[in-house]
């Protein structure tokens, strides 16, 4: 997969049609995916906690994993899809969260 250029800088809960929820970090356009897939049903609920988190190498790592293995969502989306993380890279959201005093 071609390694894509999207800068993280903001932290959201997500709500999945179940009711439970988590974290992500992601920034505007993907907000804005996630708003659409809210509203098409996808998932139940987004919503913003913390916008401009600082840059940090914390985020700079995650920001990395997710552009090597994802690509950001189009409009066109049929579905909503998860950014999975494996336990390391779990370990770096939650010093994100911890960073920006959430969680």
């Amino acid at each position: 997969m071609e390694e894509q250029h999207e800068t993280l800088t903001l932290i959201e809960e997500i709500t999945r049609n179940d009711g439970t929820k988590y974290y992500e970090i992601g920034n505007m356009v993907q907000n804005g995916r996630a708003e659409l897939a809210a509203e098409r049903n996808f998932i139940k609920e987004v919503r913003i906690l913390e916008l401009n988190i600082p840059h940090s190498k914390n985020v700079i790592k995650y920001e990395h994993f997710i552009n090597t293995h994802y690509k950001m969502q189009t409009e066109a989306m049929d579905h909503w899809e998860e950014w999975k993380r494996p336990p390391e890279i779990e370990e770096v959201v939650q010093a994100i969260l911890k960073e920006n005093h959430i969680g």
